[in-house]
This record gives C-alpha cells, sequence and structure tokens, in this order.
C-alpha cells in the first residue's frame, strides 16, 4: 500500500513534467520566468490544477492566458510521457501561497519591530 493518494502521486509527476515541457518545450516571448509550485489532480484523474509563480507581476495575467492556450500541446506531450489510460485536462493558475506566506513574513516582522525590550526579558521565565 503507499502511504498516500495515487492523485497526489499523479500530482507530483504531473508537476514535474509539466515544469520540464515549460523549459525546454514552449518557446513564447512573452511567456515570463515561470515556476511551477505545485499540481492537484482531481480523484479521477480527469482535471489538474497547475500552480505557478511568475518572476514579475507584470507577466503573470498573460503567462496564465498563454499557457492555457498552450495547454492542448503541454498535455499532448504529456500523453507522450507518461503512461496513463487517461491525461487530465490541465488549467493554470497563479499560487497565491507565495504571496500569503510573504505577507504573513512582514506582519510578524512587523510584530517582532513593535515588540520593547523589557519584553524579550519576560519571555525568559
Amino acid at each position: 500500500m503507499h502511504p498516500y493518494k495515487r492523485s497526489a502521486r499523479v500530482g507530483d509527476l504531473i508537476r514535474e513534467e509539466v515544469a520540464d515541457i515549460i523549459l525546454n518545450r514552449i518557446k513564447h516571448k512573452t511567456l515570463g520566468f515561470v515556476t511551477v509550485t505545485g499540481a492537484k489532480v482531481s480523484d479521477d484523474l480527469r482535471n489538474a490544477t497547475v500552480y505557478l509563480s511568475v518572476l514579475k507581476d507584470e507577466d503573470m495575467e498573460k503567462t496564465i492566458r498563454k499557457l492555457n492556450e498552450s495547454s492542448a500541446f503541454i498535455r499532448g506531450e504529456l500523453g507522450r510521457r507518461l503512461k496513463m489510460k487517461f491525461v487530465p485536462a490541465l488549467y493554470f493558475k497563479i499560487d497565491e501561497s507565495i504571496r500569503y506566506g510573504m505577507k504573513i513574513d512582514r506582519l510578524l516582522d512587523e510584530v517582532k519591530s513593535e515588540r520593547s525590550p523589557l519584553d524579550d526579558d519576560e519571555d525568559l521565565y
């Protein structure tokens, strides 16, 4: 028995392969610097949402649009690389977790900088 669901294992594999396809097979000038951060596959393995991070915020919408337009090509490449009965339909989205994590870090830094030196002494006891 595997320690986690098949859809999670397929998601990991799709994330790796889509990253390689975007890096090596898609040659588009308007495509921003893209990092594939994850892939979530439905339990029936028919749909996959691929999460991306784009270096420049102004390239985000254009990059997502171009990749969604190229999803048939990417799906075809996946079909040649993966040994699956069905290759999931691909949907590309921006990964908001990175931006959310940066916001949390910023808020924690603000709270830390607002603490007085006397507060640090109280933590010792």
